[in-house]
This record gives C-alpha cells, structure tokens and sequence, in this order.
C-alpha cells in the first residue's frame, strides 16, 4: 500500500510534476511555523508556510531495519521567526520537523514524508545546520540503569521523593552584577550557607530569560557579596535587576542525600558497591576491615 494519497501518487506519475518541499517546525514549548522551498506561500494542512526563508535540505535516506536515518536541514538566518538569540538559547532543541511533498498548485495533495526531530545545531557564516534526527535514534541512546555509587535521580521527582518547596531549599535572589561570563553577583541569598545551592537550579522570573532555567555550579559567599557561578552556555545575558528562584543543589552523593536532604531511604545509588579499588587491593598496616559499610 503506497503511503501517497491516490490524487498525488497520479500527479507524480506525470512527465511533468509541481511539487515542493515544506516543513512544519514545531517547538517544545508549542510555537509552530511553515517554511517551503516554494516561490510563494502556501496554506497546506492548516498550516501557513513561508516562501524564501533560506531553508535547503540535504540528501535523506530511509534505511531499512534499524539503522539511524538522518537528514540535514540548512539555511540563513533570513526568517525573521528564526533569531539567532533563540538557537543559541536552546528554544529549538527537541523540536519536531515534520517534512511535507506538497502539489503547489493544489496544496490539499500532500503527503507526510518523515517526522523527527532537531538533533545537533551548528551555526557558522550566519547560517544555521540542523541535523534532524529519525524516530530509530532512540533506539541509540543508552536505556535503563547504571550502577555507580551516585545517585542518578534528579532532586524532586517521583524516584528522589524528596520535596524542595521547603523555604530551607529555596530562594528568591536579584542579579546585582555581572563579575564574569558565568558569574553573578547576587543578592536575597545572603541567609544561606555557602554551596547551598551549588548543583542546584535557577529559574529567572523576570527579564529576557524569563521562564527558562540554567544549573548551577558553585554557590560562593564571603565578605564582598554572593555569587552563584551557572553553567558556560551561549544565550541571551541576564541584566542587573533580574530576579530568579533558586534550588538547593544535590551532588548525588550518599553522605549528601543523608545529611543534607535526610533523604537516605530514597537514594537511588548503590554507595556502598565495592569499586576497582577494593577489588585490586591488599591487606596493609591501618586498614579497616570489621566489614563495615563502605559509605557511613
């Protein structure tokens, strides 16, 4: 059974064919667009593709088995809907591109040629490479659990258990200044303890990263002031008045989950698995061997 609809699989079957190329982008946060390679626009699906935006696709394959299909989609920064603060930001990461042949001189013959989504997003010349990624690129990534004596769940979720929303965990702050390009000078945190928050979470409140969130880490205090050091990234700056909530930070230790968080009984690590070291060493003068707990 041919996936083309009966009317485009005919048109196609010509000497002559007026086909295009649309895409449909559509980001995680549910921002939609159209692009086509089409001279004009078209309204195809529901949907509203723009002409001449500067987007080009390479060469796509569909492989047969479970091999990894992969396609290219590359184009200028003309469209004024694709800035490059937005790319930098990550707004486009995960995003699903739908791929569309479409008969441009009836639209409503079109078919849905591949689904995936944005993978890798290199920029260089004012141009901007996205490599589109096949639902079978799952089936590459690692799955299931790694035994490590670190926790692997992340503060708060259903596997942690533990709550944040405690005032001891959270805080609201107000960038005061930039001292470098990951580190803020803060203020509103001053009633916590130094590395309280490092491994932690901002969230920004206000300003031009309002609603997006960056980890951070490290988390220094002393007589000049509060800095919190976020992880390097390219985006949209903060500015001096912006204000943020943070969370207290996890280093997913056992000692940490226990001592900071008394969280022990929800740790989702093994800290007491023998490692390499235990396994090639020998008795010396000193050591400990009562079969006590590696990790108290």
């Amino acid at each position: 059974m041919s996936l083309y609809p009966e009317t485009l699989a005919a048109h196609l079957g010509r000497e002559v064919t007026t086909v295009c190329h649309c895409w449909r982008l559509t980001r995680t946060d549910g921002w939609m667009a159209g692009y086509t390679d089409h001279d004009r626009p078209l309204i195809s699906g529901a949907t509203v593709f723009a002409p001449q935006t500067g987007l080009a696709a390479s060469e796509a394959r569909d492989t047969l088995g479970l091999a990894v299909d992969t396609v290219d989609v590359e184009g200028a920064l003309s469209s004024d809907d694709i800035g490059e603060e937005d790319i930098a930001a990550g707004l486009y990461d995960g995003a699903v591109v739908e791929t569309f042949l479409v008969n441009w001189r009836q639209p409503e013959d079109f078919v849905l040629l591949r689904k995936a989504t944005v993978g890798k997003i290199t920029r260089s010349d004012g141009r901007f490479v996205a490599e589109l990624e096949s639902a079978a690129h799952a089936l590459d990534r690692p799955n299931g659990r790694y035994v490590s004596r670190t926790c692997d769940a992340e503060l708060g979720d259903a596997r942690c258990g533990f709550a944040p929303d405690n005032p001891d965990f959270t805080g609201a702050g107000t960038v005061a200044a930039w001292e470098a390009p990951s580190t803020l000078v803060v203020s509103g945190l001053d009633g916590f303890e130094a590395g309280w928050f490092a491994h932690g979470v901002l969230s920004w409140t206000t300003g031009a990263n309002a609603g997006r969130s960056e980890r951070v880490e490290e988390h220094r205090k002393d007589a000049t002031g509060t800095r919190l050091v976020l992880r390097p990234r390219s985006g949209m700056a903060a500015a001096e008045g912006d204000t943020f909530s943070a969370v207290a930070g996890c280093d997913k230790k056992f000692a940490t989950c226990k001592a900071k968080f008394a969280n022990a009984l929800n740790f989702r690590g093994f800290p007491h698995l023998p490692g390499n070291d235990a396994a090639y060493g020998y008795v010396v003068d000193g050591g400990r061997f009562d079969g006590g707990p590696v990790v108290p």
